[in-house]
C-alpha cells in the first residue's frame, strides 16, 4: 500500500493497492460525456498523441500507446485511474505522463511548475470516459 501525499494544492491524495487507486480521488463522481472532451482536447491532456479510440470521426490518433479501444473491460476503474494519476507507479519505465502529479517532474515550464496536468475531477471524468469503451 502507498499514500501519496498532496504534493501541491490542486493534487489530492490517494492510496494505492496492488495495482489499481479504487477510491475515486477526493471521492468524486466521474462524468463519462467531460471524460470524453478531455480525452479528445489536443492542448491539455493530449490522449491522442499516443493512443487511438474507438471513432472514426477523430483524425490523426496514435500508436505509441495501446489503443483505448476495449481498456473498460480489461481494466477497472481502479486500474484506469492508477494509470492516469501516475503510471510511473506501476512502470518507472512508462513514457505516458503522470497527469496527477506535481513532484519529481523535469523539464516544466515555468508558468505549470506545481499544477498537475489534470485536476481530481478531470481524472475521475477521464476514468468514467475510458470504463465506457467496452
Amino acid at each position: 500500500m502507498l499514500l501519496a501525499s498532496a504534493a501541491a494544492a490542486q493534487t489530492v491524495p490517494f492510496v494505492v493497492r496492488d495495482d489499481a487507486i479504487e477510491a475515486p480521488l477526493a471521492g468524486l463522481v466521474g462524468d463519462a460525456a467531460r471524460g470524453s472532451v478531455v480525452v479528445r482536447n489536443r492542448e491539455t491532456a493530449n490522449c491522442l498523441i499516443c493512443h487511438a479510440i474507438p471513432d472514426a470521426r477523430e483524425r490523426f490518433m496514435g500508436d505509441v500507446g495501446p489503443s483505448l479501444e476495449g481498456v473498460g473491460s480489461r481494466l477497472s476503474q481502479g486500474q484506469i485511474r492508477l494509470r492516469v494519476v501516475d503510471p510511473t507507479l506501476l512502470n518507472e519505465a512508462s513514457v505516458m505522463p503522470a497527469y496527477h502529479r506535481v513532484a519529481r517532474l523535469v523539464r516544466v515550464d515555468a508558468r505549470f511548475r506545481g499544477q498537475p496536468v489534470l485536476n481530481a475531477q478531470e481524472v475521475e471524468d477521464v476514468v468514467a470516459y475510458l470504463a465506457t469503451l467496452r
